[in-house]
């Protein structure tokens, strides 16, 4: 077996309260969801003394005392020994080393033979002679420096006077959490009547919070069933030197101010969990840093992140990040100007909610996943045995969550709001097809796993699901034996869009999903049945049709149905797949050239299903003209598709025309990305090529990042896929088609 590469952080580390050691472990976890099990996250940890000790969790394999310049040497001794230790991210604060400004690092940098990486959590102005020279001296013994605000890397370049092109920003991560109104989560936490303020983090006379408090008297008056929460442990740095005396003034001066009853000390370092459902819980997230200079703030970061208003101190990081769309600057050390802000957001709660919308919009690249991403080219960069690896993403678990959401007993909604179903989009029975085939590979799944229908809950939840949308299927069964496509929120056919719209290509993946389910074995043989009824229903009913796409999904149900079927009619299956596949073949030479070796004028959207068609008719005919030409179409694909190491699909503000070169690359969506990576497994599995499979994988990766935003588009947190990446930015909205199909992808890769 290969061994396991690994990346050391040297940081600090929970159980350490320490804001560092949290960032550490959110990174390393990221990391470690990001990519394959080839990279292993482990970590230095810095204890705070040369006594103290912390419980650490396995993935700490050194410990450092900060006050001994021998450990540093020790430890980088250490890591050179070790073969698969490839890289050093430092996590840096000038406090966390020992040393003037945390000089025994350079001793740590003097003997390390491995590429490293120093993310510099603080950069201080203006910085005397003896800072100067520490800074600059690190900069010079490492391969590359993060810094986590432009502000920084600005700082980095004219007073340290580092070259910029060793200077990469990255910026702090935060949580993916779906966004959610405060109402649910103040129930949940028993403050269902309250308006609530919010600070929380680690106390230190830094932090600001009694001029918070002495605003609030005016701003109680205007709102009196307001809290201010301040939630945190006292700092341990503090704790040691000066006990509770912070936190006591402050409660102290809450007894003073007569607003007992309005604000609330929480002296607790609380989960992860507990802290999400505080942040979803507050109305107006207050940041009362007292340094202008603080390069960065977590609990800033994550509040933004969580789609909360911000009312912040004009600190480094604030200045930077909050603009007049998602928040408020307020003076230092001034009561009267919280005040003028909290009264300026407390009487306006459609503003209010705006400027948490925003917020959650514009923070949505500081996901650990997309922060993770950025490390990882970064590491990449420096190290080629990381460069080597970092492709083989981490293949997330099945997650039908949200997939789950979105369904109600009669259907699976469109359309998402973020990821709240949109009732008022109504159905498809698009949607319904794809969430059908999806449900069904999964329950065939589990089914190879437990054996019976009994033993696991999921197969129930699955079952009910499955059985939803076949019978949405057919509820939408026309006289004519077509499908319509459109149904209305009142869960009527909606005749006036399905008369506009060709249902050509809806009818064609129904009829696959009717066949999927009517040859998954380890369904309820009712099920089966019934899928079977319909889907003879639509053959029965001749219908003429154009679209290659349609004419694909016809061909890639027949051949399910002749691999699986034992019934009579399986000769009338092979007939019309034969006359399936030639008219693929005979919309293939009408059109085809040496330049141009396609079914159309155009490449538009799905377009892989078209050459799997081919490649999945020759399996069942024996035909070679169809595995020639499924061949050609899907390499002509790919040529057009894979730019630059990634998977580009054409995007839908714009065809790729024959007589014209591809120029736009945005609007790409979910579906297309589907489509390849299904449609290069079949073409794996058939020729057994490992190009396929490789470029397969590729095309799968667009969903973690691997595309033109550079962003992951699968959310893990809900389990839903936005709906695509626009210009610049990703599409938010988490509906039906872009969760389907990328359900449809990650099942199709289970086990390539």
């Amino acid at each position: 077996m290969k061994e396991t590469l690994k990346i050391i952080y040297l940081s600090s580390f929970p159980p350490r309260e320490c804001g560092i050691a949290t960032f550490t472990a959110d990174l390393a976890g990221a990391m470690d969801n990001l990519l394959e099990t080839v990279i292993d996250s482990r970590v230095a940890a810095m204890n705070t003394d040369e006594v103290s000790r912390y419980d650490y969790p396995r993935k700490v394999i050194f410990q450092l005392d900060p006050y001994s310049e021998q450990d540093f040497i020790n430890t980088a001794e250490k890591i050179n020994k070790t073969d698969n230790i490839k890289l050093v991210n430092i996590q840096h604060e000038f406090g966390l080393f020992g040393g003037r400004y945390g000089s025994y690092l350079l001793s740590f940098l003097d003997l390390l033979k491995k590429p490293s990486i120093v993310t510099f959590h603080s950069v201080l102005p203006s910085p005397n002679p003896e800072l100067h020279n520490v800074v600059r001296l690190i900069a010079e013994k490492t391969s590359g420096l993060i810094a986590m605000t432009n502000r920084s890397k600005e700082l980095l370049t004219t007073d340290y006077g580092i070259d910029e092109k060793k200077v990469s920003v990255i910026l702090h991560g935060i949580h993916s959490a779906p966004y959610s109104p405060s109402a649910k989560s103040k129930s949940v936490l028993g403050f269902s009547k309250k308006t609530i303020l919010l600070t929380f983090g680690l106390l230190s006379r830094g932090k600001g919070i009694e001029y918070v408090l002495e605003s609030l008297p005016q701003v109680v008056k205007a709102c009196p069933n307001l809290m201010y929460i301040v939630l945190g442990v006292t700092h341990p740095n503090v704790l040691k030197e000066e006990g509770e005396s912070y936190r006591n003034s402050l409660i102290q001066k809450v007894r003073e101010l007569k607003l007992s009853s309005n604000v609330s000390f929480y002296n607790e370092y609380v989960t992860l969990d507990k802290l999400l459902r505080f942040l979803m819980a507050a109305d107006i997230y207050i940041a009362t840093s007292l340094d202008p200079n603080q390069t960065v703030s977590g609990t800033l970061s994550y509040a933004l992140g969580s789609g909360r208003p911000v009312i912040s101190t004009p600190s480094a990081q604030a200045t930077e990040i909050i603009t007049a769309q998602c928040g408020l600057l307020v003076n230092f050390k001034d009561p009267a100007s919280y005040a003028e802000a909290l009264l300026n957001l407390l009487k306006d709660p459609h503003r209010r909610e705006q400027l948490g919308k925003n917020a959650y919009f514009r923070t949505r690249n500081m996901t650990w996943d997309n922060v993770a991403l950025e490390y990882s080219k970064l590491f990449s960069r420096y190290s080629s045995d990381i460069a080597k690896v970092s492709k083989h993403k981490k293949i997330p678990p099945v997650n039908l969550n949200h997939l789950f959401r979105l369904t109600d007993d009669f259907g699976i909604i469109q359309f998402a709001q973020l990821s709240l179903p949109d009732i008022s989009s109504g159905y498809t029975v698009d949607d319904n097809a794809r969430a059908l085939i999806a449900t069904c590979s999964y329950y065939d799944e589990l089914g190879k796993v437990f054996k019976t229908f009994s033993p696991d809950k999921r197969k129930g939840e699955l079952l009910k699901r499955i059985e939803i949308y076949l019978h949405f299927i057919g509820f939408v069964l026309g006289e004519n034996g077509l499908f319509y496509n459109y149904v209305k929120p009142d869960r009527t056919i909606n005749f006036e869009f399905n008369k506009k719209e060709n249902l050509e290509d809806a009818n064609g993946r129904t009829l696959w999903a009717l066949a999927v389910t009517a040859t998954t074995d380890s369904l309820p043989e009712g099920v089966r049945d019934k899928s079977l009824s319909l889907l003879k229903n639509r053959i029965e009913h001749p219908l003429m049709i154009e679209s290659p796409r349609a004419t694909a999904f016809y061909v890639k149900g027949l051949c399910l149905l002749l691999k699986n079927t034992k019934e009579i009619c399986r000769k009338d299956f092979y007939e019309m797949l034969v006359r399936y596949c030639d008219r693929l073949m005979s919309l293939y030479r009408g059109v085809a050239s040496a330049e141009w070796e396609w079914f159309e004028n155009y490449l538009t959207y799905s377009n892989a299903v078209c050459p799997e068609a081919l490649l999945l008719g020759h399996r069942e005919t024996g035909n070679s003209e169809y595995l020639e030409t499924g061949i050609k179409t899907l390499d002509f694909l790919i040529a057009q598709t894979f730019l630059d190491g990634i998977y580009a699909p054409v995007g839908q503000d714009g065809w790729h025309h024959k007589t014209g070169t591809r120029r736009r690359y945005f609007d790409q969506q979910p579906e297309d990305a589907s489509a390849m990576a299904c449609a290069l497994r079949t073409a794996y599995t058939i020729t057994g090529k490992e190009t396929y499979h490789k470029l397969m994988h590729e095309a799968f990766n667009w969903f973690l990042g691997d595309n033109s935003l550079k962003q992951v588009v699968y959310d893990r947190a809900t389990g839903g896929c936005y709906d695509g990446l626009g210009e610049g930015q990703i599409n938010l909205n988490q509906g039906a088609e872009s969760t389907t199909s990328y359900l449809l992808a990650r099942l199709a890769i289970q086990h390539s």
